[in-house]
């Protein structure tokens, strides 16, 4: 059965712990890299925030749940909560990073709808990482330059700040909407809660009519909405979540492929070994060993 250990297996960190203050319960920040201290945190691990990296000059490696993505000059690179995240590597970068909690960005706004509208947050679809013409990148350069010159009065104001964040990620939706085929807003806020609900259920294994209900809607419609957005049905996106967890616990813990199986709600431990061979083209066995030579510390 899912238990505390299964939840417990990443450090999740706040904005806090990311200054190198962890008892303070900050609901922004902004750094550039020039000035920012490595933060102790564990080199693997999850948010409970919002991260925007953005990049002037350098380059960066960023790993996303088993997903590897090169951040390049005039660049934005979007990290959201309950991610496992990996800074890879770099080179001398200039940019900074700018993080920021939901309720921060949600003050004044009695629904999570005008989060969800951003299609280029949680990593629902898209590509996490925005590469930005020249002139497109200087009107977002202006837009994050205001941000922390506010942040760095002596009279900074929360309102100011939000505002500004919002005017920041309008930018950014505007550069997406003109180089993308835009998808229907109510679908997509659906799609988000459908991943959100997943995420609380998804080591029940349980089937898409059961997710439907849960969103008030029909198997039909949630299938038409999935490949509206992601290009997969509702099944496939389920499937896939189970198999993202299998492949954390196979990296990151010592539990047998019976236990993980169980874990979830697979009780047939012969069937789920198929399945993930049929996902990744090897054996859990074989991908444990292969993740390990890469992530874990013996």
């Amino acid at each position: 059965m899912f238990n505390s250990e299964m939840k417990e297996i990443f450090k999740r960190y706040g904005i806090g712990h990311f200054i190198n203050e962890p008892n303070n319960p900050a609901e922004f920040a902004i750094t550039r890299f020039d000035e920012m201290e490595e933060p102790n945190v564990d080199e693997v691990h999850k948010h409970t925030f919002y991260e925007i990296l953005w990049t002037e000059k350098g380059s960066s490696r960023q790993s996303i749940d088993y997903n590897e993505y090169d951040v390049l000059p005039r660049s934005l690179f979007f990290i959201s909560p309950n991610q496992v995240h990996r800074f890879e590597e770099w080179r001398p970068l200039t940019g900074g990073t700018i993080l920021f909690t939901e309720d921060f960005f949600l003050v004044n706004h009695g629904s999570k709808d005008k989060l969800f509208e951003l299609t280029f947050l949680d990593n629902i679809y898209a590509d996490p990482c925005i590469n930005f013409s020249k002139n497109d990148f200087a009107d977002i350069q202006r837009t994050i330059d205001l941000i922390y010159t506010e942040q760095n009065r002596d009279d900074k104001s929360v309102a100011i700040t939000q505002s500004l964040l919002h005017i920041l990620l309008t930018q950014v939706q505007r550069c997406v909407n003109r180089n993308a085929s835009t998808i229907s807003t109510p679908y997509l806020v659906l799609y988000k809660e459908f991943k959100n609900v997943l995420d609380v259920h998804f080591h029940e294994n349980q089937t898409t009519l059961f997710y439907a209900n849960r969103l008030h809607i029909t198997q039909h419609h949630l299938n038409v909405l999935s490949k509206a957005v992601a290009g997969r049905t509702a099944s496939e996106i389920i499937k896939a979540r189970s198999l993202l967890e299998a492949k954390r616990l196979l990296t990151f813990t010592n539990k047998t492929v019976t236990q993980i199986a169980s874990d979830l709600s697979f009780f047939d431990s012969s069937y789920f070994a198929k399945i993930f061979r049929a996902d990744t083209g090897m054996s859990p066995g074989d991908f444990r060993e292969q993740m390990s030579l890469r992530y874990r510390i013996r």
